[in-house]
């Protein structure tokens, strides 16, 4: 029951909006239309897993929801960069963010 609570404020509060987020940084920094293509691929498969790991660990779901909601957390930091579909948006949104 909890685990369900925590889950639904982990899909509401950071998956869900990352997506919102990810979208609009990439269309305001006029990212190439590849790259922007890519973001449905990308967290379809990052969606799942955080969500997965955000059952597994309560205290990683519930810090990661506050340092999203507050800012302290970016989009880029929570796409794992190391996959196919991820690592051109988060390198691009990680370079953006620099300059």
């Amino acid at each position: 029951m909890i685990g369900e609570f925590f889950s639904w404020l982990f899909a509401a509060f950071v998956v869900d909006p990352i997506q919102a987020e990810v979208v609009a940084r990439l269309e305001q920094a006029k990212a190439p239309v590849a790259v922007v293509s890519q973001v449905n691929d990308c967290l379809g498969w990052t969606g799942p897993v955080l969500m997965d790991r955000a059952a597994n660990d309560l205290w990683w779901a519930g810090s990661t929801v506050i340092s999203v909601v507050t800012g302290v957390t970016s989009p880029a930091e929570l796409l794992d960069a190391g996959n196919p579909a991820c690592g051109p948006i988060a390198t691009y949104l990680t370079q953006s963010s620099e300059s």
